[in-house]
This record gives structure tokens, C-alpha cells and sequence, in this order.
């Protein structure tokens, strides 16, 4: 049993309760700093936080680099080890100025928790993600069941997604009232006092014009919450599943209730089901969003599309959609540079032009 040291967790619960209350961190944060703390006070055999030294900090970075993650049983990654030092690096700093502390921590000491150059670049280099294609997302749909009023719902619950590209939590806690299908094209007033919104943001989106079958799908669906289960404006565009007794004494799913899920999981495991039952890999709700931004650079033909596309992503800065779901993987980044071909004409009037403008900055220079 992991030892237990009253003082340190009175602490914790005292920066804990900072983070949230003074600095609105969310709860996966706060999740994440206990985790990390628990890690290091693992290593220390949950010594006092009074005790800190340079020495425990560098013993801590050696065993991050020999632990294993639980899940997969593979190496700490660069970003975890990094993540979790400035978990534990913030908190020392915190503590270093509370009553009591100032007088037996050292600065000094607390910056022995940084992670390695290597280590932080590799954490904060961009990663490299698989998305399905337009074509795997449809494979997928039309090898999902039709029969049952679940097997509608969880049908266009995917069309949806990739037809707005909102986050999971965000699709769960909407209700139909938040869906416009009259407007051309329809619209999803994501309101955060009701949706849940990353960064509690209201978000106006439209649908993406990827093709009137996807289209076709949430109609339907949503005209048969509207004309066959009555459901009104406040009740949720995609109910929670109603469970009741079945043969043999057995629960089984026996319909939809008017009741939001709680949370996203049972959606990841509705996708999941969804691409095992088309023999595709397992996509997740948030990689159709690495779909859509790939998909931008091929069909956006001016800036102000670009833009458009970025906003319809609910990102307020057009880098934000490149940065994060708009990284060329290699085979496509040698498809698009072989596609660009050198110009002699232009090249020689693109270095007349930058030399005309040095000329006038008084920089003039051999090009």
C-alpha cells in the first residue's frame, strides 16, 4: 500500500483547489497535476514537501525515464515525462512562497525538475496523426445496421460528426433546439451555457457541403425525433439508450430515452463498433476534425474560405486549424512538392522584386 503523508496532502488539496478556483483549470488538469504529484511523492516515499532537494528532483527524472505506462506497458513518452515535470516543477514553485515553506525550499533546487532539451522538443514537436478518409467515414455508415431506432441514432451520430466536426462532449450535450436544418446550409448554435463548448466558447457552425447522402442522414433522424417520438426542442438531438429486462431475466437495449448521455464514452464506443463493422481500423470522434482540416487545404481556394473553414472548426485563429490538423504527412508533402514546378520567369522576376526592395530599404545585397 502507497504510504500516505498527512501533511503533503493537506497541500495538495490547498493547490489543488488553487488551480481550480483561481486559475479555472479544468478537470482532466486537475487530474493530471494529482497524477503527477503522486508520482513524484512515489519516488520520495511520500516525504514531506518541506524535505525537497536538488537530489530528490534528479532522482525523480531518473525513475520517470525506467517507468512504464500502465495502459501500454511501453516506456514514459517525452511528452508524458515533460508533462508531468512541470506538473511537479509549477507546484514547488507555488509552494515556495506559502507560509512555512519559504524559509526550507530553494529556487534553485525546484529548477532541477526542468525536463531535457531533448525531451521538450520532442514533446512539442507535431505529431503525425491517422484520420479516415471521406471514403473509410462513408464505408463505414453504410455498413452500420438501420433496423432499430438505436441503429438510426448511432448512424447519424457519425454523419454528424463529420458533417459539423464538433467535439464529443459537445455533439452529447446537444438538444434539437441547437439545430437549424431550415437554413441552407443548416446551422449548430453551439451556446456554452448549455453545450459543452471547449473553453466554454459559443460557436456558430455550419454544416460542411460534403454531399447530400451524408445530409440525407441527419434529416431523417431528426425528423424522426421530431414526428415519431414526439421529442421537442429541449430534448437531445442524440438520446441516451434506454435499457430494460429482457428474455431470460437479461438486461438488453430496448430503445432511446429523453435523456442526455453523462459523457462521451458511450460515443467512442458507438465509432468503435462502427469501423470494426466495416474491417477498418478504429477511428476516434476527434480525428474527423484531422479529416476536415486536411480536407481544407485541398478544396478552400482563397484565403477567406480558409478562414471560413476554420471558424466552422470553432478556432478564432486561422494557425490553430494549420497548426493542429493540418500537418502534411511525408508521402503527401513529396506529392505536393514534385507538383510545383521551378519557373525560370518567375524566379528571375521574383529576385528583381526582392532586390527593388532592399534597394529601397538601403540593404541592397548580392541575391
Amino acid at each position: 500500500m502507497a504510504k500516505i503523508n498527512a501533511a503533503n496532502e493537506r497541500i495538495k488539496r490547498d493547490y489543488l483547489r488553487f488551480l481550480k478556483e483561481a486559475k479555472g483549470k479544468s478537470g482532466a488538469t486537475l487530474d493530471m497535476v494529482r497524477k503527477a504529484l503522486a508520482r513524484f511523492e512515489e519516488s520520495t516515499s511520500a516525504k514531506d514537501f518541506k524535505t525537497f532537494r536538488r537530489e530528490q528532483a534528479i532522482a525523480f527524472k531518473e525513475r520517470l525515464g525506467e517507468t512504464e505506462a500502465i495502459r501500454t506497458g511501453a516506456a514514459l513518452s517525452a511528452a508524458t515525462r515533460t508533462a508531468t515535470l512541470t506538473a511537479v516543477r509549477e507546484f514547488f514553485i507555488w509552494l515556495a512562497w506559502r507560509p512555512g515553506f519559504k524559509s526550507r525550499l530553494q529556487l534553485d533546487d525546484v529548477e532541477y525538475l526542468n525536463p531535457s532539451r531533448k525531451d521538450a522538443a520532442t514533446a512539442k514537436a507535431p505529431k503525425l496523426r491517422d484520420y479516415p478518409s471521406l471514403e473509410q467515414i462513408r464505408t463505414a455508415i453504410a455498413a452500420m445496421p438501420t433496423e432499430t431506432v438505436v441503429d438510426r441514432c448511432n448512424r447519424a451520430l457519425i454523419a454528424f460528426t463529420i458533417l459539423t466536426g464538433m467535439r464529443d462532449k459537445a455533439i452529447v450535450s446537444l438538444s434539437l433546439r441547437h439545430v437549424d436544418i431550415a437554413r441552407v446550409p443548416p446551422v449548430v448554435r453551439q451556446d456554452p451555457n448549455s453545450v459543452e463548448t471547449k473553453f466554454a466558447k459559443a460557436i456558430t457552425t455550419y454544416f460542411f457541403q460534403l454531399g447530400d447522402d451524408l445530409d440525407t442522414i441527419v434529416r431523417a433522424w431528426i425528423g424522426e425525433l421530431r414526428n415519431v417520438h414526439l421529442f421537442g426542442p429541449t430534448d437531445p438531438l442524440f438520446p441516451r439508450t434506454k435499457i430494460a429486462q429482457g428474455e431470460g431475466w437479461s438486461f438488453a437495449v430496448s430503445g432511446i430515452k429523453r435523456a442526455h448521455w453523462s459523457n462521451a464514452s458511450p460515443v467512442r464506443e458507438i465509432f468503435r463498433r462502427a469501423f470494426s463493422g466495416a474491417s477498418l481500423p478504429y477511428f476516434s470522434p476527434h480525428t474527423f476534425r484531422h479529416t476536415l482540416g486536411h480536407l481544407a487545404q485541398e478544396i478552400c481556394r482563397t484565403p477567406e474560405e480558409l478562414k471560413a473553414w476554420s471558424q466552422n472548426l470553432g478556432h478564432e485563429n486561422l494557425a490553430t486549424t494549420l497548426n493542429s490538423y493540418g500537418k502534411i504527412d511525408a508521402h503527401r508533402q513529396g506529392e505536393v512538392i514534385a507538383g510545383i514546378a521551378v519557373n525560370a520567369e518567375q524566379t528571375d522576376n521574383l529576385a528583381a522584386e526582392i532586390g527593388a526592395l532592399l534597394a529601397r530599404h538601403g540593404e541592397r545585397k548580392r541575391i
